[in-house]
Parts: structure tokens; sequence; C-alpha cells
């Protein structure tokens, strides 16, 4: 037993030993220690390095605080650009402290934030003068190491009647998102409470650099209703906000109001594991540092080790914390000891015990032998120890893994389902899928496989064990009331058989979300089609109408011939999938039946497809099949006109498509804003009545829309015109000769 321990021993010596000297030979890299004449606090605002009051002096335009004779002030106060502060003398003396143009209340070093103040977007209705004024906030942080924190910022909407957006048409996903708040009457609302009454809030993604507010400039001729004139949208920290409901009846929001934001902020644009390569640039080389990977977009962060605190971007910053000085005592009754990042106790002099459980007993006249204690504490008996919990902790893992792929299977109405399609005794193909074969399908769910995704959820390209090539749609969001039916509505919609509906083949039931698996459709989305397509040939008339009318028919089969009959709820380009030779495949036809009902699933419609939502459902919190009619309207405008639905590149009564189609409606010239292919093909005639087809489906009440299948047989009567004119003229006159 001793000389097992003993090699023990020599075996770790050894390796300790052959470790110190791989750490000889690594390059040595010079922590930073700054000027000690750089300021470190601005007013109250403590600046701690990375960041620095003043400019890096190896760049451009040096500020005066930073290499000024005067001053006597060197370089190299900030880590560099980005992380350079200013710090401004305010009328009365006051300084505040800016990053750019926007004032910083405080810095968090350990937790890698900024808090800042941010502007507060207004948008102020005054019906009796017809008279709007706006005042909307752009930040751009695009290029920094600076982005929006998702975690403890909201997105937030005050007023009645409005309607807001927050979007990044710079970044890489084209982000845009928006709330919607209402108001019953002036008493519904109550302080404190902010879930779309008077007040709304939604969430951010992550890695969000600039943020833009909009208001919609349609929405505002609802009216106020008299609750006030003004509206407002930030996007600010959401535990230092509390509504009032006197915000929406007064405007003391307005003149430039500013709240608290939290900004991120990371060292450079790669994780640790990279970082740590380039000993150039890596900044965690401080003495008891660790690195820690940027929870919110690229870059990393500096920790003090634990046991240590301080400043972990500087020489020697981490220090040693001395637990024993803390007001509680570790160790309870027993006696401290601090030791480099940590501490040890052990019980007085005459007792025994766990000192670090304050169990200390006085010392028994009988003590243990030594060959005993030695027994006790063998390396041994650890190993076997461990080696049995690993084996032990697999097979509970396991078990409960099983376990809950049972649970999940039965949350979402397996057992059901299961007993369905044995009553239809295989005359449908719908399949169950387990999880395990989804998983190797996507190679786990790779990023790589993603092939769209919305507000409802994220669809992946998968390949099946038969190679059969599939799209699994992940979906973000479930009604917790309709889970136990979720299997049996997949199986009813697994019934829509029509040649321009995307085939629903089967779900899988063994995750926390639910899954459904789609045929593929190879040839891209309608959006790409009309948006994408700069170096195709142009979209020729014959084939706009094709798509028109196929996905017309195919929401008229689901309005009237599908059973149960389904509202689609989420009509848009985006939607609409082109097979080959552009075969329309409308997709996510199951949004109404599968989403949450109700406030709920009105957000989500509101987050992922502004500009195709009914407005009467935005009054209603009412999903309709005339709402479907609507949003269709728009796709027909935005497919025979080639723009997008939102452009806040234009003028505010041109930023949606619908408001400018209903002023050159107005004004007679709606043939303007048609794509230049539609309008070298068709004849006016032709043009005047699609207008007024897209006119009667953007109609704002839904009892005056034409149903679904009204329009379906209008754009065939098109499609048809424009193929064989002859034929359709000569039907015309001889239909004139009988009635006569």
């Amino acid at each position: 037993m001793h000389s097992a321990a003993a090699a023990l021993v020599m075996a770790l010596l050894l390796s300790q030993l052959l470790l110190l000297l791989l750490l000889l030979q690594l390059p040595a890299v010079a922590s930073f220690v700054p000027d000690g004449r750089c300021p470190t606090k601005c007013g109250d605002v403590e600046v701690p390095y990375p960041f620095g009051i003043g400019a890096n002096c190896s760049g451009e335009g040096q500020d005066k605080i930073c290499n000024s004779t005067e001053t006597g002030i060197g370089c190299d106060c900030s880590l560099g650009e980005g992380f350079n502060l200013t710090c401004n003398t305010m009328e009365g003396g006051l300084k505040k402290l800016f990053a750019g143009n926007v004032e910083v209340l405080n810095i968090l070093l350990t937790m890698g934030q900024l808090r800042m103040l941010n502007h507060i977007s207004s948008s102020c209705y005054y019906p009796n003068y017809s008279f709007v004024s706006r005042s909307e906030w752009i930040l751009n942080m695009a290029g920094s190491s600076y982005r929006l924190s998702d975690l403890h910022n909201k997105f937030t909407v005050i007023g009645c009647h409005t309607l807001a957006y927050i979007l990044d048409p710079l970044g890489g996903n084209n982000y845009q998102s928006g709330c919607v708040s209402m108001c019953e009457n002036k008493t519904s609302h109550t302080d404190g409470s902010c879930s779309g009454d008077g007040c709304c809030q939604t969430s951010i993604p992550k890695n969000l650099k600039y943020y833009n507010v909009s208001f919609d400039y349609a929405f505002r001729n609802l009216g106020n209703w008299g609750f006030g004139e003004c509206s407002y949208a930030v996007l600010l920290e959401a535990k230092s906000f509390q509504f009032n409901t006197s915000y929406i009846t007064t405007n003391q929001l307005n003149n430039n109001g500013r709240v608290p934001v939290v900004i991120d902020w990371a060292i450079g644009n790669e994780p640790c594991e990279i970082a740590k390569r380039n000993l150039t640039s890596y900044v965690c080389v401080s003495a008891h540092s660790d690195c820690v990977d940027s929870s919110n977009g690229p870059g990393y962060l500096c920790n003090c080790s634990e046991g240590y605190q301080g400043n972990p971007y500087v020489s020697n910053g981490c220090q040693d914390i001395n637990e024993c000085n803390l007001q509680t005592n570790p160790c309870s009754d027993g006696i401290c000891q601090n030791l480099p990042g940590n501490y040890s106790c052990h019980c007085p002099e005459g007792k025994h015990g766990d000192a670090y459980n304050g169990t200390c007993f006085p010392e028994q006249s009988q003590k243990l032998p030594l060959t005993v204690k030695v027994a006790i504490g063998g390396c041994s008996g650890v190993i076997i120890l461990l080696l049995c919990s690993m084996c032990l902790y697999i097979v509970y893992q396991r078990r409960k893994l099983e376990e809950m792929q049972k649970k999940y299977f039965e949350q979402h109405g397996g057992h059901e389902l299961e007993e369905k399609m044995k009553l239809e005794k295989g005359h449908n193909k719908f399949k169950i899928f387990g999880s395990k074969e989804i998983k190797k399908a996507t190679n786990n769910f790779d990023d790589k496989n993603i092939i769209g995704s919305g507000g409802n959820g994220v669809v992946y390209k998968g390949v099946l064990e038969n190679q059969d090539v599939v799209a699994i749609k992940k979906p973000k969001v479930i009604n917790e009331e309709l889970k136990k039916q979720f299997g049996a509505e997949t199986l009813i919609l697994s019934n829509v058989n029509h040649v321009n509906i995307v085939k629903l083949l089967g779900c899988c039931l063994e995750m926390e979300m639910p899954l459904l698996v789609y045929e593929f459709v190879p040839n891209g989305t309608l959006s790409y089609l009309i948006h994408e397509n700069e170096n195709q040939a142009p979209v020729s008339l014959d084939t706009r109408l094709r798509i028109a009318h196929e996905s017309a028919d195919a929401l008229d089969y689901l309005h009237s011939k599908a059973s149960p009959q389904i509202i689609h709820g989420d009509v848009k380009p985006a939607n609409i999938l082109l097979d080959v030779d552009n075969t329309v495949k409308v997709s996510d036809f199951g949004a109404a039946k599968l989403i949450p009902k109700g406030q709920k699933q009105f957000a989500t419609l509101l987050q992922f497809t502004h500009g195709y939502i009914d407005p009467e459902c935005l009054m209603t919190y009412e999903l309709t099949y005339k709402s479907d009619v609507y949003s269709f309207g728009v796709v027909l405008l935005e497919l025979f006109t080639g723009k997008n639905v939102i452009n806040f590149e234009e003028s505010e009564e041109q930023r949606s498509l619908v408001s400018t189609f209903a002023l050159f409606e107005n004004q007679k010239r709606v043939s303007e804003i048609l794509d230049n292919q539609v309008k070298l093909e068709a004849n006016m005639e032709f043009i005047q009545e699609l207008i007024e087809l897209i006119k009667q489906c953007l109609k704002l009440k839904g009892e005056e829309r034409p149903t679904m299948k009204e329009v379906a047989e209008e754009l065939y009567r098109l499609r048809t015109r424009k193929q064989h004119p002859f034929l359709v003229q000569q039907d015309a006159e001889e239909m004139e000769s009988l009635l006569s």
C-alpha cells in the first residue's frame, strides 16, 4: 500500500515538472500597466481599464487629455478604439462620461456591461390640426465592441393605438420586430402592468448592434380616442422601468426624455480558444485571470479566477480575497487560514472533526491507528468510487432521457395519435419519427442545415435513412392547452392533399418542442424570386399570374375544401415555396391551428409578419378567413410591384407598400409603382382590373373583402384573358348577343 502511494506521488511530481518545463518554453507576454496619470474617474463614474478617457496614441485625432504636454499624461489610457471615452464638463461644472454622443451611467467590469442613457422616441398625433410630430432615435454600434443586451433590455411601447417597430436593416438577419399597445378604455390600464394595455414590451435577439425605432404611419389613422396625443417607444433596461398610467395621458415623456439601457461589450471577435493562440493581442494575461466567451455575440471577457477580485485586464489586477476577514467566518467555530485563492479550516488544539461544517469535538483518549487512516484515505478506494459513480451516472442519464422522451410523447398526444393511425389502417402514409432519427437527419440540428426561420419556428434540411430529403420544422412556441391534441392535429393536417400545398409527412413527439416533417421544396421562396432575382431574367407577367392563381387556389382549398377547414394565419411570400418550374407550394398552413390562440397568437403574428397583418385583427385580436384575404392582397401588391412591403428608406407616407398603394390609387397613378415587366406586357384595361382586385382584398373591414374563392376565380379569369385574349373577347361578344 505504501509503495503504491509513493509511486503515485512520484508520478505527480514528474508531471508537474514536465508542465513547468513546457511553460518555460512559451514566449512571455507582458500584461498591461496603464499610466498612473490617466484619469480613472469622470464625475461620479469610475473608468476602469480597458476603458479610458482620451484617445490611444497609435490612432489619429488624439484627445488633449492623452499625450498632452500641459497635463503630462501619456498614451494608452485605454485598450484602443471602441474603449476610448470622453469626459465632458456640462453647465454648472458637472462632469459626465460619454461614449460617442451617448451618456455613460456606469461601467460594470466583471459583467462586461455599460449602462447608458437611451433617447425615448415619440410620435405625437394632433387630429384637430392633422399634424404629426416625430422624434425617432437611431443607435448605430456596427463595427464596435458594443452590442445591445438581450438579457437585460426590453423594447417598450407606450400609448394607445400605437404600433412601433425596432429594426436592424444593417444586420445579417435584417432583424425586424414590433410591439402594439391598445387601450380599451381610460380605466383598463393599471400602474406597473405592461402587457399590451397602454404599454407593451418584447424581447430582442442576441448580437444586435443597430437600433432604429419607427412608428407605423398608417396605424395612427385609427385615432387616439381621447387618451393623449403622444406615443413613445424605446429600448430600455427592464428592471429600471415601472409603467405609470400618467404616461399615456400626459406628455411628460416628451422633451428628449432618456432612460437607462444596458450595453454588452467584449474583446475582439474570437472565442477564448482561438484568441489565446494570438499572444500579441490576447489580454487575459494577468496573473489569476481567466478567459470567458461572450454570451452575447462574438468575442471574450476576462474575469479574475475564483478566490480573486479586481481588474483582470491589468498587471496584478486580480488580488487574493482574504476569506478569513469576511464578516461571516467561513469556518464557523474552527480556525480559518487564508490561502492564495482559497482558505482552509482546522479545529483548535485539543479538538478534532470537520472544521468546515463547525463540527469540532474534544479529542478522545484513544486514537485511530495510522494504518487505518491510510486505508480510509487510500487512492485505490477513491478511484473505484469514481468509476462506480461514473457508471451509475451514465445509466441514470440514459434512463432519464428515455423517461423524458416518453413524457414528451405522452404530453404531445402520441398515444392518441397511434390509436387514430390504427383506425385509418395505413391509408395515410403519415409517420411518427423518433428523436434519434431526426437528430441524425439534421446532424444534431447543425446550424449549417437551417434553410429558413421565422416567427413560428426554424426549418432544417434533413436527409432520412432512406436518403429522402425532407424539411423539418422546429416550432418556437406551442399552446400548452393544445399539447395533448398536437399529434391528432398533425394527422388531420397530413390529410390536406392539394398539388399547391406542401405535404406534411410526419412528426416527432419525443422532444420538448414537437417537430413537423414536410416534403422538401428545392427552388426557394416567392420572396427570393421577387427581391433577390437580380442576376436572372425578369419574371414574366404569365409567371406572376400563375403563381398568384395557384396560391389563391391553395388558400381557397384550405378555407372551403379541407376537413376541417383551416385558416392559414401567416400568408406572406416567405411561406409560398416554389418547386420545379416555379410551381407553387404553400407552406405553414397549420400556423393558425398549432400556435397559441388569443393574445399570444396575435403577438407572434405581429412580431414576425408586420406589413401583412389584417388591421381588423389588430383591433379585435381575432383571426378570420378574411384575414388571409387581406394578407394575400399584400402578397399580390408585392408580386406585381416587385417592391418590399416595408421600406424604411422611403418617406413616412411611402414607408409602407399598402400606404403607398392607397396614396397612388387616390391620385389615379397606381400603374407608376407596378414592376416594369408587368407594365411592358399588360394593357391598361388589364392593369385596372388587377388594381381593383388588390383594392378589394385590402379593404379595412373584413366583411367588405371578397372570399378567397372569388379571388382565385378572378385571377383565373385574368390569367386566361392574358393567355387567350381572342377567346375571351369572343365569349364576351357571344354572351352580349344572347342577352340581346
